[in-house]
Order: C-alpha cells, then structure tokens, then sequence
C-alpha cells in the first residue's frame, strides 16, 4: 500500500474480479442454460468465448466467467458507476448468480451500430472513472493494483512458453521484458481507480453513444495503465491512426510520449503475444495468431499483428 494511493483506508484486492479464462466451455454453456431457464429468458445463444462465455437470450446478455468475488458484486460496481456518471450498459437486476464454480451475471443487451468508436467519448468516460474514489466503491468487488494480474508476471509466462517459442522471438520478448524492470513500482505513482483493460473490444457503440463495458480488470494504477494501450493501437493492432489522439482530446491530456505509457504499451503487446503463444496450445486460430505476433518480436517491424 503507498501513501499515494486514493482510497488508501480500502486494502487492495490480491486478484482482478476476473483473471482466468473459462477452460469448460460446455459446462459454461450448461450453467447459461440452466439459469436463462430460470430466470424465463428462453434458449440462450453463443456469443463468444473468452475470460467469459457470452450468451444472449433476448434482450439479454449473460456473462458466464470464474469469478474471486460473488457474481452480485459485478452488479453493485456497475451501479455505482452509473450512479457516478459513467457510460455503461446497465445491469439486469436481480438476475445473478453464483453456479458450480461459475460467476453469472444478466446485462441488458445493446444493439450496436456500424459506426467507428468515438473515442473522444471514451476518453471522456475514462477520465470520468479517474475521478473516482476507490474508497467509495462497493467493498465486495476486488480492485487490486495491476502487478496482480497473472498474464503480467512475465518471467513466470516466458518459463511456461518457453519451450514453445523459437530461440530469436524469445530473445526479442526477453528484451522488451528488461528494458522495462521496475514498472510495477513506477505504475504507483499518482495512481487513480482505472477501468483496466481499456480496448476496442470493450466498447459498444450504440443508438446512446459510446459505452465503456466489462470492469472485469478495475484496478488502482497510474492514469498511463488505461492510454498505454491506444497508443500502440494503430502500429500494432491495425486501428485507426486516429483513435489515440481523439482519446486524449477526449480525456484532457496526452499521455502518450510518456515513457511509462510507452513501456506499459510494450509490455501490454508482450502479454498479449505470450497469451496467444499458450491458447495456442489448444486452439489452432490462436497458434496461427501467435505465430504472427512472434515475428514482431523477431525483429520484422512490420509484420502484421493478426491473421489477415
């Protein structure tokens, strides 16, 4: 705990809400039947797989994951941010539950539009979340700093890929991993409540506007946690040139020709490629993935990031 921290009468969490993937799909699928069911909701339907599995059942989305806290606290976090003015998708209330080891949440489903992100918008709301007392957030969600989430404990995933990773790509991600020592001290300073996991894939854009969802990696960190990833967005991810300047404008200030915004970015994208290196192992759209993002780290530069 640092004397910097906001809200520093609330102990940090150990772990994120969320910080394994669901393995089980079929039970997951099973649980989301079961409880659509319950709850009257209809047959639900795949959406996707991931740290959770999505499911829509009409006008409703449930979220199935492996959760460290009770599948209610997701709904008292998510209220009190739109208490607190941040754009969101709302709650389906009263419908969540905790079901053999699984964490299942009911949200309302929003429509999207075929528009670009307004990521002026979403600067906006994430300053809005800055702004915020971590003190003042519901006890029984877990907001830990972000040293916590396992995919950033580097030397543990690079001895568990090791064998899986030629010799140049595991000099290159070895490389990125010393050039930024020391990151889990300097992402204390002046830290603030940041939504965590701050990606396209995580807003909605609908009929309301832009809307900043799954809060499943809230944490307490430097403001740079949340911009470090835009500001590789374009280079790396193939997003608009555009996204990070629009975010900032949005936000207030600039952060990206901060040194610890930058080393965050490239940390974020070792992460991301060692994480696909070990979904890899049982998924082969992900090995095919990962073979792309290792050659980055080879040394192309210009290699792409994704399959194409």
């Amino acid at each position: 705990m640092t004397p910097d921290r906001p809200g520093a009468g609330r102990p940090l969490a150990d772990r994120p809400f969320v910080d394994r993937p669901v393995v089980d799909r079929e039970a997951a699928a099973r649980v989301a039947a079961h409880q659509a069911a319950a709850w009257g909701l209809g047959e639900p339907a795949l959406l996707r797989h991931g740290m959770n599995s999505l499911f829509r059942a009409g006008g409703v989305v449930l979220r199935v994951g492996t959760a460290t806290a009770p599948a209610a606290a997701a709904h008292a976090l998510v209220h009190w941010l739109l208490e607190a003015g941040v754009h969101t998708v709302p709650p389906v209330d009263g419908l969540c539950a905790d079901v053999d080891g699984f964490a299942v949440t009911a949200w309302l489903f929003v429509r999207e539009e075929r528009r670009a992100i307004d990521w002026r918008a979403i600067g906006a709301v994430v300053r809005r979340v800055h702004s915020l007392d971590v003190a003042a957030a519901p006890r029984e969600y877990p907001i830990p700093e972000p040293a916590a989430f396992p995919w950033w404990h580097f030397d543990a995933m690079i001895a568990d890929v090791a064998g899986d990773v030629d010799a140049p790509a595991l000099a290159g991600l070895r490389s990125a991993i010393e050039r930024h020592r020391g990151w889990e001290g300097r992402v204390r300073a002046g830290a603030v409540l940041c939504h965590g996991d701050v990606h396209p894939g995580n807003v909605l854009v609908s009929g309301q506007g832009a809307l900043l969802g799954d809060w499943d990696l809230m944490c307490v960190a430097h403001p740079a946690w949340d911009h470090a990833m835009l500001t590789t967005y374009s280079e790396r991810w193939g997003g608009d040139a555009g996204a990070y300047s629009a975010f900032a404008e949005g936000y207030g200030a600039a952060l990206g020709d901060d040194p610890l915004t930058r080393g965050l970015g490239e940390l974020r994208n070792v992460a991301a490629t060692l994480m696909r290196v070990r979904a890899g192992r049982r998924d082969a759209a992900a090995a095919v993935e990962a073979e792309h993002r290792l050659a980055y780290w080879r040394g192309d530069s210009r290699a792409p990031w994704r399959a194409q």
